[in-house]
């Protein structure tokens, strides 16, 4: 099985000074499949997100979020899942029905990329967990305080 982490996921990842560090990195060094991937919503999502200003507690420059990406696709083996126009039934299925909410649209895409390829969905985001027969894991981060 390949996992799909969620931005939230690459994210706390590549900084030590999130607080959902500790757990992201306990994911990835204990509890991961063997095969992890991007797609290009969270490949595009990283690098938006690493270099804002407000989401690290230091944004990379561009250059940096590239090289993160490129190190964990070397060192790590991390793969890229293709887009296909066949997983557009099951995004259609997560995404028709009548209390779907318009924030859910990335997540259902995501929910439908990581069903059509088999693919176990990883993140922090509790949200995952409403989309039926979608292998999820959800990180959990410890108790602050």
């Amino acid at each position: 099985m390949t996992d799909l982490p969620d931005v939230n996921v690459w994210l706390a990842l590549a900084d030590e000074n999130h607080l959902h560090h500790p757990r992201a990195l306990a994911y990835w060094r204990g509890e991961s499949s063997p095969s992890i991937a991007f797609c290009r919503v969270t490949m595009l999502g990283f690098l938006r997100l690493s270099t804002h200003p407000k989401v690290l507690s230091r944004p990379l420059a561009p250059g940096e979020a590239w090289d993160l990406i490129h190190r964990y696709r070397v060192e790590a083996g991390v793969v890229l899942l293709d887009d296909s126009w066949g997983m557009d039934q099951e995004f259609m299925a997560f995404s028709r029905r009548v209390d779907f909410a318009h924030h859910l649209w990335t997540d259902a895409y995501l929910a439908a990329l990581a069903e059509f390829h088999g693919c176990r969905m990883v993140s922090f985001d509790a949200d995952f967990s409403q989309f039926p027969n979608l292998e999820f894991l959800r990180l959990i981060p410890a108790e602050v305080g």
